[in-house]
């Protein structure tokens, strides 16, 4: 008897009933399959899972609150009076130990996929406070932190590369980008233009290069396992700051936004929405199923968003949260629609 989330065994309930009144099957027939399933008295797989998250969540912010706490660095360094360059040798060690542990233990123990998950990722929290830790020990006080930034991303596509892991390789895509916004930033003397383009516009063409990057990651034999993280990122990074624009343009400061009426920024909404609708089609023609899904949320999103802009002001509040009640209930109609069909097909 197999095992299922509670929602899909009412939904083969309510479906096997409806078969049974249209006498499609018969009772024997639907009292069968229903013995062949049962439901999951509690999903601990995804208790697992989101509890191996939050305490990982919760490692990254207790290591960005020690980071930046002065006081709290000053306390250790005085009740231990450790030198940053030992602090950052001994980060290195552990995070060597982690990454050992953590792909030995994919080996011996594969079905412990979170565990082992969460260990390379303190491995990898661990080489960031190591990289961190180093800067300060060789710190010029020239404030181009962007340097550090960009040894740890060489760092972690190398483990990545070595390891086979997709995960490292996630965060070597999101110190990449960390890089290229403070790079850009240092090179601008810290103005919140560069070449003319403020952060929204430039991450733009960072997105841009990084699809474009991804597509020759496929044709190379070593490199293709990365390639749907790389085009996932790329994407992401393209439609994210496509949608910023569409909100608050090509300004760099929120007092030079506030200044503006927002129906002027309308031409980078029809920017995003063409992008967002040539993504689309260009999914639909080449089966490029995750282009397509990107296409479609974020035309979703941008159109919520104008709606948000251009009606909150003139449209009465009763009037205004209908109309969106009643949007989202023909959404909702629909999605339920065809995921029913998906379900069936399979």
């Amino acid at each position: 008897m197999k095992k299922i989330d509670q929602d899909k065994s009412e939904f083969l309930d309510e479906m096997l009933d409806y078969w049974q009144s249209e006498q499609l099957i018969d009772d024997k027939t639907s009292l069968k399959l229903k013995h062949s399933y049962q439901s999951k008295a509690f999903d601990w797989r995804r208790l697992a899972q989101y509890s191996f998250w939050i305490a990982m969540a919760c490692g990254v912010i207790a290591l960005s609150a020690l980071l930046v706490d002065k006081s709290l660095l000053e306390y250790i360094k005085n009740l231990y009076n450790t030198p940053n360059i030992i602090i950052s040798l001994l980060s290195a060690l552990l995070a060597a130990g982690c990454y050992i542990l953590g792909f030995k233990r994919k080996k011996t123990r594969p079905q412990q996929v979170f565990s082992n998950e969460a260990m390379i990722f303190s491995g990898v929290m661990l080489t960031a406070n190591a990289i961190a830790y180093l800067g300060k020990s060789i710190s010029s006080n020239n404030n181009h932190f962007s340097v550090l930034i960009l040894f740890s991303v060489l760092i972690y596509l190398g483990l990545a590369h070595f390891f086979r892991s997709r995960l490292i390789w996630t965060f070597s895509l999101l110190a990449l980008g960390a890089w290229f916004g403070t790079e850009t930033g240092y090179l601008s003397k810290w103005n919140w233009y560069f070449l003319g383009l403020n952060y929204p516009l430039r991450f733009v063409f960072f997105g841009i290069i990084l699809t474009l990057v991804s597509f020759l990651l496929k044709r190379h034999k070593q490199l293709s396992y990365f390639f749907d993280i790389t085009y996932f990122a790329g994407l992401l990074y393209l439609f994210t700051s496509l949608l910023l624009l569409s909100i608050f343009g090509n300004y760099g400061t929120l007092e030079e936004w506030y200044a503006i009426k927002q129906l002027s920024l309308f031409y980078w909404a029809i920017l995003s929405s063409a992008a967002c609708v040539a993504a689309i089609i260009i999914g639909l023609k080449y089966n490029d199923a995750m282009l397509r899904e990107f296409g479609i949320i974020f035309l979703f999103i941008n159109l919520y968003s104008r709606y948000f802009e251009y009606f909150w002001d003139s449209w009465h509040k009763a009037i205004f949260f209908a109309i969106l009640g009643i949007s989202f209930v023909f959404i909702g109609r629909k999605a339920e629609k065809i995921w029913s069909l998906e379900f069936m097909k399979k």
